[in-house]
């Protein structure tokens, strides 16, 4: 906006005494100041106001300060003395609030000093920012001093922080008026110096942005500054006045002539339309509302008064029976203690409901509506592709009770599984996990975790299962400890698996099974992969696999390591009554992490069988802590299959190639790894990784083939290139660093060490075959 040029007259009068109390104020005296200086005192708002919001609604909320600054009754107190009382307040040296002092005599620019400055006293004409000329008028001033004031206490509290709740302070709440539809406002822009200032201005506490604004645009004197700052409600005047001393000026911040900027008017705007595109959708979004209402409010009708006789459909605020029937627990689903006996299909479905708390109607329906509408204190986990939403209808209850320091509930709603715990006394502490359990059968659907306390789990187990032992995978040979259970089923703390706290992140946070005061960590640490020594002595070692491999001889790219040394992999044996009609008597699981520990096969993917015998013991024993990467993969079962035992050149011995495919319950996501495993002294001693798939289906009864290799050294430093396929290969080629071609499923040459090579294979129908990537 042009600036006007004003003449100051007069000099300032002596101050009154110390103890004169300022007159009061009617509300036309301060309309009058607000309608006189409307484009100042704007100003004036818009730098006081925090900069945290777009340029846009800080300018409406800078007129919005301005229009609510008079007030509320006929009269108000006055503002306190800020130390001029002939003319404007914060008059200094004859130059009203905001002005630009005149130019020196000797042309050179600023505020004139000593003598010159009686001349701006007495007529000089002198230019200040947008407003109406300043007045020596007492009562304009008066009025003008109780406007300033109610700005800079608005501009204050709308810098303080929220309240509790997030809730606006009063001054903070937004202005009903002016609001501005389809257009965007916001001054014009200025320079480097502006933007630098506006910076320094936002980085201020309020109270110091006021007290800088106040000493420049309104040219008062500290003590004026720290009175106003006060009276406004500031905590700590002196401490902002300290603060705005620090703020580093730009350049041209020289007589504050940057406060002048049009950088900071908001009555000098640029206009600019808002996101048509996004005003479109909302006003279709707006009038689909609307008319949905419309249709909401006609179909309502009076309440208490359904549809017409002919109406399919009940009234629209009607409750829904069976959704209200999923959270009621008399509406449960409970079988019988014999029920899985007469069952066709021995599953989730076919087990009772066992606990001491299962007629606790008050828990059971607590669980439920959790269930339904977990809340921000709820920790809740998942498998992957497990649905955490309530139940379609009322679900199965499997269990209700107390499971040491929890209150634990399990449900099944034909598809997942859903575990309920909370903390004994403290309903408010909460955990609610689920995991996929479709399509199970009397092999998988054998136990399920109720509790998890000190690394140590609780299972549930199935009414067909007789007996529980703990069998160490790590020693073979070792005998199997047998492990009590309640009279409900309920197994006696058990060892869990050193699972890595450092495994792939998946959806929920949580174990499945810990306590709602347990954390999410699992106890133990990453567990490692292959190791280095693979052959008959400590000369030989397995390096890198031929597949792809880099040349520090890491297999699969990286060799696993370990945070701790994985010493210990507990399996549990479950025992079951033949007329359950699941197989073998006894049938191996592990815990990874999960509500339903994976099941453990041995053998051609095809007909793999329980773990049974030294043959499928050892191979697992030189296995297991490979489990450790399964964590929370929603893993159902685990197959180990030795689809190769290669000869050793030089008499090395008989290395075995093991393929271990994990399936999931949701189908999808399988893992399968393919492992070197040349003969060990130590029996701990796993196999290495030589080749890692996901989402293949290498191993599995689709594709039950397998080809891998490795760089591997022999007792007299010599480097071979390693590779063997499945009983179906005729052939196997290495190309690339490493050139060779051997008949049949073995393949031996001479390589050098880092060496790289790509393997492949031959299939009687003609089919090439690689290794799992």
């Amino acid at each position: 906006m042009d600036q006007q040029a004003v003449t100051a007259r007069g000099a300032a009068k002596p101050p009154p005494p110390a103890d004169t109390v300022p007159p009061p104020v009617d509300v036309e005296q301060a309309e009058a100041a607000v309608v006189e200086h409307y484009a100042h005192l704007t100003r004036l708002a818009y730098l006081l106001l925090p900069a945290e919001e777009d340029r846009g609604r800080r300018v409406l909320a800078a007129h919005g300060l301005v229009q609510r600054s008079l007030p509320r009754g006929r009269t108000a107190p006055g503002a306190p003395d800020c130390g001029v009382h002939d003319g404007m307040p914060g008059e200094r040296d004859g130059v009203p609030p905001g002005a630009v002092p005149g130019q020196r005599a000797d042309g050179s620019g600023g505020a004139a000093r000593g003598p010159g400055a009686a001349d701006a006293a007495h007529g000089a004409e002198v230019r200040f920012g947008p407003g109406a000329p300043w007045r020596n008028d007492g009562d304009a001033g008066a009025g003008y001093a109780y406007v300033r004031l109610r700005i800079v206490r608005a501009a204050l509290d709308a810098g303080r922080p929220r309240r509790p709740l997030r809730l606006p302070r009063p001054g903070g709440l937004p202005s009903p008026l002016p609001r501005l539809w389809g257009l965007r406002l916001h001054p014009r822009p200025g320079g480097s110096d502006e933007l630098a200032l506006d910076r320094a201005l936002a980085a201020l506490p309020a109270p110091a942005r006021a007290a800088y604004v106040l000493r420049g645009l309104e040219a008062l004197p500290d003590p004026a500054v720290r009175r106003l700052l006060a009276a406004a409600g500031a905590e700590d005047p002196g401490a902002a006045l300290a603060a705005a001393d620090r703020v580093a000026e730009p350049p041209g911040s020289a007589e504050r002539r940057l406060l002048l900027s049009p950088e900071f008017d908001p009555c000098a705007l640029q206009a600019r339309p808002t996101d048509l595109l996004r005003r479109r959708q909302h006003t279709r979004a707006a009038l689909a509302a609307a008319a949905a209402l419309v249709a909401v409010v006609a179909l309502l009708g009076v309440p208490g008064t359904g549809g017409g006789a002919d109406d399919a459909a009940a009234a629209p605020y009607a409750r829904n029976a069976f959704a209200e029937e999923a959270l009621d627990p008399a509406r449960l689903a409970v079988a019988g203690r014999d029920d899985w006996q007469r069952t066709g299909r021995a599953d989730f479905a076919a087990w009772p409901a066992r606990g001491a708390r299962t007629r606790d109607a008050a828990l059971l329906r607590r669980a439920l509506a959790v269930w339904a509408r977990p809340g921000e204190s709820v920790r809740v986990s998942a498998t992957p592709g497990t649905a955490a939403g309530p139940p379609a209808g009322p679900p199965r209850l499997l269990y209700a009770g107390d499971v040491d320091r929890a209150t634990v509930v399990l449900f099944h709603d034909g598809l997942r599984l859903a575990r309920y715990a909370e903390v004994r006394g403290e309903p408010g502490a909460a955990v609610l996990d689920f995991a996929r359990a479709d399509a199970a059968d009397a092999a998988s659907a054998l136990a399920v975790v109720v509790g998890r306390t000190d690394g140590k789990v609780r299972y549930l187990t199935a009414p067909w299962v007789s007996g529980v032992s703990l069998r160490e995978l790590l020693d073979p040979a070792a005998e199997a400890e047998r492990v009590d259970r309640d009279t409900d089923g309920v197994t006696a703390p058990v060892p869990s698996p050193p699972l890595p706290t450092t495994a792939p992140a998946e959806p929920g946070t949580a174990a499945p099974g810990d306590e709602p005061d347990a954390g999410g960590a699992r106890n133990g640490t990453r567990a490692p992969g292959g190791t280095a020594d693979g052959a008959a002595d400590d000369t030989a070692t397995t390096d890198a696999p031929a597949a792809e491999s880099p040349p520090d001889g890491t297999p699969g790219g990286s060799r696993d390591t370990a945070e701790q040394p994985c010493t210990t992999w507990p399996g549990l044996e479950l025992r079951t009554r033949p007329s359950a009609g699941a197989g073998a008597p006894a049938q191996l699981t592990t815990d990874l992490g999960e509500l339903v520990p994976a099941r453990l096969t041995y053998g051609p993917p095809a007909a793999a069988t329980d773990v049974a015998g030294a043959a499928a013991r050892d191979r697992w024993a030189r296995t297991a802590c490979h489990l450790a990467a399964l964590r929370a993969h929603g893993v159902r079962s685990v197959n180990s299959w030795t689809f190769a035992g290669q000869p050793l050149p030089e008499a090395g011995g008989t290395a075995a190639w093991v393929c271990t495919r994990a399936d999931t319950w949701r189908g999808t996501g399988g893992v399968t790894l393919a492992q070197f495993q040349p003969p060990a002294t130590d029996p701990l001693q796993q196999g290495a990784v030589a080749a890692r798939a996901r989402d293949t289906t290498a191993c599995g009864v689709r594709a039950p083939h397998a080809l891998a290799g490795v760089l591997w050294k022999a007792r007299s430093g010599r480097w071979y290139v390693l590779a063997a396929g499945s009983r179906d290969v005729t052939s196997v080629t290495a190309s690339g660093g490493v050139s060779g071609v051997a008949e049949g499923r073995f393949l031996a040459t001479a390589a050098d060490r880092g060496a790289r090579a790509r393997l492949t294979a031959t299939l009687p129908d003609g089919t090439t075959l690689r290794p799992p990537s």
